[in-house]
């Protein structure tokens, strides 16, 4: 007779208990590891924080240093050959089936460890227990007893489930796809990407795009189809003061009928530059780019296909393939010249003069002149926009 451990779970039963189980060790990397610890977005209780930790020890025997220096380092170095798990220089075959290798190699960094962890515990059980060479791993081999004795022989492959959910989920399919596949909602200056969303599998991380857009948010959600399971877990810290948000996205705060460029204006644009580009794709590139295409003869028209992506694309992201296709575009249309290069100099702008204030006015205004000269009804109409932006809400002092 076999033992099924002492609680005599069905095996549907089990599937329901072990996504619960990996459940929470999502939730405690995201939360704890990622959202507190390497970004510092929000405050957790001391209580809280320490449950997290003892739970990752437990079913990852990783610790809070090593991951969070690990994913700081990730953010500096992005996309370079110093990224500790970037597909662009390490391919993404190595990163979605070695990415839990490449975290323990670079673990073993010292210099990564003492550049980018800091500020992380350094208390008595950390040392003594949670970071120990002799003891780490004594907190996985506790877990594989318990699983055993509470759920019987099944429990070594809940055990193993449980193993292998973050090296593939977050070490693989985040640090892996997130960087290859998937939409792009801003066009920041690494290749990350929004994945589908997987939000209860992944608590949020799949929307790795609005992430390294905004790395010191604490909701990665920025669309109001998109769900960030991480923020749903924060939302109820909070509410049991278990919490505090420290900073999210920036609000686009516009003023309706506001027609002067202000200081206050610039700053806003600058402040939600990202937002105000996703913008300009869809309400200038997209609507020019349709109408430059029915103008356009049968053999031209496939040169239109994906073209919105590429005269969006980050400059820096292009391909040698990508940039011949955009140079026949511009040379197939002047309209689409002029809004290609609008939209570069806006960029510049920000990239040039976000250090001064008043340079970065005055080059704004004359942007903005330009655009409304330029002829083109839809950037006209953007340049407008571009006027009612406020960093508060109307009504506000």
């Amino acid at each position: 007779m076999s033992y099924n451990g002492l609680l005599d779970l069905s095996v549907w039963q089990l599937v329901v208990v072990t996504l619960l189980l990996t459940h929470l060790t999502i939730v405690s990397v995201t939360v704890y590891l990622h959202r507190y610890s390497a970004h510092r977005s929000l405050e957790l209780h001391p209580a809280l924080r320490h449950a997290f930790r003892f739970w990752l020890w437990l079913t990852t025997a990783m610790n809070t240093r090593e991951w969070t220096a690990i994913h700081r380092k990730h953010h500096a170095k992005c996309e370079t050959e110093e990224d500790p798990h970037s597909p662009v220089h390490k391919g993404l075959a190595t990163v979605v089936r070695r990415g839990a290798e490449l975290y323990k190699a670079e673990a073993n960094n010292a210099d990564t460890l003492r550049i980018y962890g800091k500020n992380c515990p350094d208390d008595w059980i950390e040392r003594k227990l949670y970071s120990n060479p002799r003891t780490r791993n004594m907190g996985v081999v506790l877990l594989l007893l318990i699983d055993i004795a509470l759920f019987g022989a099944l429990g070594l492959t809940v055990w193993a489930v449980q193993m292998v959910w973050i090296p593939f989920w977050a070490a693989g399919v985040v640090n892996g796809l997130g960087h290859a596949v998937g939409y792009r909602n801003f066009e920041c200056r690494d290749a990350a990407t929004n994945l589908i969303p997987w939000g209860i599998v992944i608590g949020g991380e799949e929307l790795h795009n609005n992430h390294h857009t905004y790395p010191n948010s604490a909701k990665l959600s920025v669309k109001r189809w998109e769900f960030d399971m991480g923020w749903a877990w924060i939302k109820l810290f909070t509410w049991l003061r278990l919490a505090k948000v420290n900073r999210v996205a920036p609000i686009a705060h516009r003023i309706e009928g506001k027609g002067q460029l202000d200081m206050d204006t610039a700053m806003a644009i600058l402040n939600n530059r990202f937002q105000i580009m996703a913008q300009y794709r869809q309400q200038v590139i997209g609507p020019l780019l349709r109408q430059e295409r029915g103008s356009a003869a049968p053999s031209q028209r496939p040169l239109f296909r994906r073209a919105r992506g590429l005269l969006a694309r980050e400059t820096s992201l292009l391909k040698a393939r990508h940039q011949v296709r955009i140079d026949e575009l511009l040379e197939h249309s002047q309209a689409l010249k002029l809004i290609y290069e609008k939209r570069l100099a806006l960029q510049q702008i920000w990239a040039r003069t976000s250090a001064n204030g008043h340079d970065m006015l005055a080059a704004t205004r004359q942007w903005i002149g330009e655009a409304e000269a330029s002829g083109i009804q839809s950037l006209r109409e953007f340049a407008e926009q571009l006027k009612t932006y406020s960093l508060r809400p109307a009504g506000t002092a």
